[in-house]
């Protein structure tokens, strides 16, 4: 790097984390989508937005972005850690149970729509492999947008959310045999419209890096990223609560690394990031991956915005509005009409199918990448497919706003037979369980046999693993991060125990807890008499000391064998351990001890939510 620029390399980037400080706060207190501020971001801070002013105004120029293409590598990222999150969410076992309405109604909707779109282009003078680019990259909806619309809305765990994740997954899976039709089109072209085996064949010798590629993702995936998280998740622990660094980094590579080497195949960044996240789904680090990969999620999604943001050609609109605007409003209702009618032949409601069609209806950020490849390899007409794209870009700023209308059509709709989806996989239990040693183990078979359900963490690798060849849900992970408590479901939880044998960490997770939920169950593990009492004090409904537990258990065993009768003996072991946890209650301030029970009792007589 040379010297002498005085920062000036590092603006672009500076520009945007600034409009991320502003963006996503100022957009949140309105309660409109921080998609839409993003986009709008990126057209502002553009060549078409400030820039124009900064020959009259000259310190603009530090207010805007020139260098898109710096921001573009970025983006790309954003959209493989979205994917790579999302694959977090699946199981092959899932994504088996999917697989009839990703390769079917997924499929068909790029196939059809691909059809329709082309005939269109067709009818408006373009010869047919101008055409069928045109229709292949416009029948692509935008992952990288429409999948934080609707997590942001809370439409994910539904049939729309499910339906629309399939048909997502079908497009992106597609995207790869699309572009080798871009480049058969091409040969042919070349070759005067002749089918011969010196065009087909080395054009589907391509495809064969793509499939050994994935075989290779797949299998070094399932062989390898287990041990190497447990080697990272030993060395942390040993590292007495370091390390943590190392672990996010390895979550990076894993991202990265597995995006490099599906695009080295020919396939998609996304998509390799996607099978590494699916692989990584059935392990016990994913809740914990999952915490660490989100904030980068987030802050690279907002690049990828602001770089459509960015692309967007203000001067081409400003030159045919009517057009620009017409062809967007053409292109998004042809294909929800097409997505509307597939949805309800496969079985979705009308609702469903409405939000569902809207929703997938704008188009996709690889339209921009086929209708590019299909520019340059001289098979699409320059000039029309540069105002299609900027239609497509137009487009896809409306899909906040698709998402809306999409959700209230859907209250308004006609209810017809719905659809079933493959449920999410269950996320929270009756009971948390926070240490997996030789108490978290009992405990955990105590209540498998009376039948309440529970989620188990822990640091320690071998105890997770010991715990998962058992059977028992456990997950690897710091219980003293608010984030993973919550991912875990101790909104709905009944109760938390904390068994672990460092009484520092306790504190920690108690407290983190208390935070989270005030009604909530805590029976916490103490080391003594006193730390008993700071943890009543810190707010657990119970605290068990172990000294005192162990001199009671003592005294009941010597009793019994001196011939003390049973009923006598747990009588006084009762009252003895009453008396106990009120001298260590008497410790704790009054508003600490009455909080818990102040709260529960509330929320047992509030009236239910409508």
């Amino acid at each position: 790097m040379t010297g002498g620029h005085g920062g000036g390399e590092y603006k672009d980037l500076v520009v945007f984390l600034a409009a991320a400080g502003i963006v996503v706060p100022l957009f949140s207190r309105w309660k409109i989508s921080p998609v839409l501020g993003f986009l709008a971001a990126g057209v502002l801070l553009g060549p078409d937005g400030l820039a124009r002013l900064a020959p009259l105004i000259p310190w603009l120029a530090w207010l805007t972005i020139d260098d898109a293409d710096q921001l573009s590598q970025l983006s790309e990222l954003g959209v493989a850690f979205l994917l790579f999150m999302i694959g977090l969410e699946l199981s092959w076992e899932r994504l088996k149970a999917m697989r009839r309405f990703v390769f079917g109604f997924g499929l068909m909707q790029v196939g059809v729509c691909t059809v329709v779109l082309g005939g269109a282009f067709m009818l408006m003078g373009q010869s047919l492999a101008s055409a069928a680019v045109l229709g292949m990259g416009l029948a692509l909806s935008s992952t990288a947008v429409v999948l934080p619309v609707m997590a942001e809305r809370g439409r994910m765990k539904g049939v729309v959310g499910r339906a629309t994740f399939a048909a997502l997954l079908a497009q992106d899976l597609s995207v790869a045999p699309i572009l080798i039709t871009v480049t058969v089109l091409a040969a042919l072209a070349a070759s005067g419209g002749e089918m011969t085996p010196s065009v087909l064949g080395p054009a589907l010798l391509t495809l064969a890096p793509a499939a050994v590629g994935l075989a290779l993702i797949v299998v070094i995936g399932r062989l390898g990223l287990r041990p190497l998280f447990r080697s990272v998740a030993k060395s942390r622990k040993k590292a007495a609560g370091g390390s943590q660094e190392l672990f996010v980094a390895l979550c990076l590579l894993v991202v990265v690394g597995a995006g490099v080497a599906a695009q080295a195949a020919g396939l998609s960044m996304s998509l390799g990031a996607l099978i590494a996240g699916i692989l990584l789904a059935e392990t016990e680090y994913r809740r914990e991956i999952e915490i660490n990969i989100e904030p980068f999620k987030g802050l690279l999604l907002g690049v990828f915005f602001v770089g459509v943001g960015l692309g967007l050609d203000l001067d081409a609109v400003a030159a045919d509005p009517v057009g620009v605007f017409g062809l967007a409003l053409a292109l998004t209702a042809i294909k929800a009409g097409v997505v509307f009618g597939l949805a309800r032949l496969w079985g979705l409601s009308s609702r469903a199918a409405v939000e569902t069609a809207l929703v997938l209806g704008p188009a996709g950020e690889f339209a921009f990448v086929i209708l590019t490849t299909g520019m340059v390899e001289g098979i699409a007409d320059q000039g029309f497919t540069q105002g299609v794209l900027v239609s497509a870009t137009i487009s896809m700023f409306t899909v906040p706003l698709m998402a809306m209308l999409g959700q209230r059509l859907a209250r308004v709709a006609v209810p017809g037979p719905a659809l079933t989806l493959p449920e999410p996989e269950a996320r929270s239990g009756d009971v948390l369980i926070v240490g997996f040693g030789r108490v978290g183990r009992l405990v955990a078979e105590m209540l498998a046999e009376h039948g309440q359900s529970f989620i188990a963490l822990d640091t320690d690798p071998a105890a997770v693993a010991s715990g998962r060849r058992d059977g028992f849900d456990v997950s690897y992970g710091d219980a003293g991060r608010p984030e993973l408590l919550s991912l875990c479901g101790i909104e709905t939880a009944r109760a938390l125990v904390v068994t672990m044998d460092a009484p520092g960490k306790v504190d920690e997770v108690v407290t983190v807890a208390r935070g989270l939920r005030d009604d909530l169950i805590v029976i916490a593990r103490a080391r003594d008499d006193r730390h008993a009492a700071r943890l009543y004090a810190l707010g657990v409904t119970d605290a068990v000391p172990e000294t005192t537990e162990a001199s009671l258990q003592l005294a009941e065993n010597l009793l019994v064998d001196l011939g003390v009768p049973m009923g006598l003996v747990l009588a006084s072991i009762h009252e003895r351990r009453d008396t106990f946890r009120a001298i260590f209650q008497a410790a704790a301030p009054q508003d600490r001890r009455d909080r818990p029970t102040r709260a529960l009792r509330a929320r047992m007589t509030s009236p239910p939510a409508p």
